[in-house]
């Protein structure tokens, strides 16, 4: 099997995987037809519709799968788990770093994948925390940001969920290029790992469920300015030669 059918077969574990909870998108059903409300949404009708059919497939597989998978992992395991993926991001961090030529932060995450990739046996146990080196987060949607491409409209993909154009660029180059993932080998191994990824991200997730539900009457509304507004976090902090120090996807690094 060659490598360009490989890649294939990657790209579509990669666009089931990122169904609903790419900005936390597990709202409830909204209005279809609606005028823009956003200036940075000037796609809202067609973004509504697509946003309430990934919310579909999340509520009818990924989230039951991630609630059984909550029940039956055992708290340190899950976080082990939940380490280990945060562990594979740093490569992607790393690499971002480098392209933005923040070089101390580089060198930072540089000792932090090392270290918990040896002494935290592939990432599973979090030690450089304990010596120091906090977790940080970068994407090369955020590289594109560094050089230029900051304002970028919000648009909802089907199976992928919430993004800015600037972002849904950036995801083949960070998945692709800058990932360990396509390089793995069996592919069973691969996919398996994948798979375990998605379920893990969902599963920690879980937790913001019942806020989603109390705090907005309107879901899309709620994630579309979630999302929004970390990106511009995130995006301020870079300028501010800042780190971000929530785990991958920015969720915070923990099981808990």
């Amino acid at each position: 099997m060659d490598l360009r059918q490989n890649k294939w077969r990657f790209l579509f574990l990669l666009v089931l995987s990122f169904s609903c909870f790419n900005g936390l998108a597990f709202a409830q059903s909204t209005p279809q037809s609606v005028k823009p409300t956003n200036p940075q949404d000037p796609y809202e009708s067609v973004n509504r519709k697509i946003f309430n059919f990934n919310d579909a497939l999340d509520r009818a597989i990924l989230k039951p799968v991630a609630t059984f998978y909550n029940k039956v992992m055992p708290r340190p395991l899950n976080r082990g788990v939940h380490n280990f993926f945060n562990n594979i991001w740093n490569v992607t961090t790393l690499v971002n770093d480098l392209l933005q030529i923040r070089f101390q932060q580089a060198a930072s995450d540089a000792w932090r994948l090392t270290i918990n990739t040896t002494v935290g046996i592939a990432g599973f146990f979090d030690v450089a925390s304990y010596m120091g080196l906090q977790q940080s987060y970068n994407d090369f949607g955020l590289t594109l940001a560094r050089i230029g491409y900051v304002n970028s409209n919000y648009i909802v993909v089907p199976f992928f969920g919430a993004g800015t154009i600037r972002d849904v660029a950036g995801w083949p180059v960070d998945y692709f290029l800058f990932s360990v993932y396509p390089y793995v080998r069996p592919l069973e191994v691969q996919y398996g790992i994948y798979a375990l990824n998605v379920v893990d991200r969902r599963a920690h997730y879980l937790q913001y469920d019942e806020v989603m539900r109390e705090a907005a009457l309107d879901k899309y509304a709620f994630v579309r300015s979630a999302y929004l507004q970390r990106r511009a976090h995130l995006i301020e902090l870079q300028k501010q030669g800042l780190a971000d120090n929530n785990g991958y996807g920015g969720a915070e690094n923990s099981s808990e």
